[in-house]
Order: structure tokens, then sequence, then C-alpha cells
């Protein structure tokens, strides 16, 4: 499945962070842009493995247009 990414930088920590909307509490950070997304998509596939581990429902991904993307 093809989730969304929002990925920011935090001036604060001098981190990436990495959030999935569609996954409640997915989230993880990098020191790098790649070391984020590569964190992330670890990420992803632990929430989805948890969550059928417990019987939660599966969110599905969903398109965010551009101006739903807030900074």
């Amino acid at each position: 499945m093809q989730y969304s990414m929002v990925i920011r930088w935090d001036p604060q920590d001098e981190i990436y962070v990495f959030e999935v909307p569609e996954l409640p509490g997915c989230m993880t950070h990098g020191a790098t842009y790649q070391e984020a997304v590569a964190q992330g998509l670890d990420a992803i596939d632990s929430w989805i493995a948890a969550a059928q581990d417990v019987g939660l429902p599966i969110p599905a991904p969903r398109y965010y247009a551009e101006d739903e993307v807030t900074a």
C-alpha cells in the first residue's frame, strides 16, 4: 500500500520528522531526509503488523491534495 508521508524539518532538534496521516501515531525521525524515509517505511510496516496482531482495522491510503497539506 502507498501511504502519504509528511516529512518536515525540525530546526530545534535538527532532525527530519516523518508522519503518516492515515496511521494514527505512526511517526519517526532521521538525521537526514533519506534516513527519515527509511525509518518511516519501517514504521509503516511495524504499525500495520501491530494492528494486525491485535485485530485492528488497517486504514486505507488516501490521496491528499496539495492544499490539504499544512506546513
